[in-house]
């Protein structure tokens, strides 16, 4: 029998931050190296508040991924440690991929990103994604301005939404990992709970389905998950919770509307992660000033 030692002597494995802007992609581009919804993705900036863990494997290689919450200039409590939890993640990975939107760019966003990478030692390799949207001449003088202002082990431009250039970018991430052995079984995908994926694919669609104000001021909670029915039947009650009563109203709709679309929309997404059949209760209560309070930010996981 081999040594596992000789069996993993070539093998790469380590941990990339993928970090950038509020609504570069991050989270799209994550779900499609992965093949896996398990990151909550809208066209509203700050969508990811937590860090996920994506595990995606390859012959000699292992890159488990964390994706950080979008980088900014902070003033809200909730906003501060959104970025306290983004910049964290940069001092212990192996690689950072930075993710630059060339159709919407963030000029105080992408430089304040910029006087943190100063800061860092790991290497750092550049996305310069939604490449769809602009023509080649737009692109070319973006290139050339990133590599002035940052000496990148690689710059790709990508479509994190059409997948073009995605293997590309991991090869160049690939080359930079350190040797060692896969850090998680073959079979991971995240080391994240179901119960965790299924309140974060709550709240997207709250974020998909609701006015300006609405999302930014909810957070979800799961009050319980269970396997019934002999595995055939996984039951959740979740809670939504605001920062304010109209904000309640907007959340449930004109005779429950609003929620049950809400509902509806999260349990079939719930149901293709668990693959079998769920019932989803969702409840709406008002929780006053939540993201300033310090107690609920811990108690809803921030």
């Amino acid at each position: 029998m081999p040594d596992i030692k000789d069996k993993f002597a070539d093998f790469k494995s380590g941990f990339v931050a993928i970090v950038g802007a509020p609504n570069v992609g991050k989270s799209t581009l994550l779900n499609q190296m992965l093949g896996e919804k398990i990151s909550i993705t809208s066209k509203k900036p700050q969508t990811t508040r937590n860090r996920i863990l994506g595990v995606v494997h390859r012959p000699c290689s292992q890159l488990v991924f964390i994706d950080t919450p979008g980088i900014h200039k902070a003033k809200r409590p909730l906003n501060i440690r959104i970025v306290e939890a983004a910049l964290s993640a940069l001092g212990n990975v192996d690689i950072v991929l930075v993710m630059v939107d060339v159709a919407n760019p963030d000029p105080d966003s992408e430089d304040f990103l910029v006087k943190k990478l100063k800061k860092i030692k790991q290497p750092v390799v550049l996305a310069l994604n939604k490449t769809d949207l602009v023509k080649k001449p737009v692109l070319l003088s973006i290139i050339d301005k990133w590599a002035k202002a940052y000496s990148f082990e690689a710059i790709i431009p990508i479509s994190a939404i059409l997948g073009a250039q995605i293997e590309e970018l991991v090869e160049a991430m690939e080359a930079l990992l350190p040797k060692g052995p896969p850090l998680f079984p073959e079979d991971t995908v995240t080391d994240l709970p179901e119960r965790f994926i299924a309140a974060e694919m709550i709240r997207e669609k709250v974020f998909r389905l609701t006015g300006q104000e609405i999302p930014y001021s909810t957070a979800v909670s799961i009050d319980s998950f269970s396997e019934e029915k002999k595995g055939a039947l996984v039951k959740i009650h979740a809670t939504i919770h605001v920062e304010r009563t109209s904000q309640k109203g907007m959340v449930i709709g004109k005779n429950g509307s609003k929620l049950k679309m809400i509902g509806t929309e999260a349990r079939k997404e719930i149901e293709r992660m668990v693959g079998t059949k769920v019932f989803l209760k969702i409840f709406v209560r008002v929780h006053k000033n939540w993201g300033k309070d310090t107690k609920a930010l811990r108690k809803f996981g921030y």
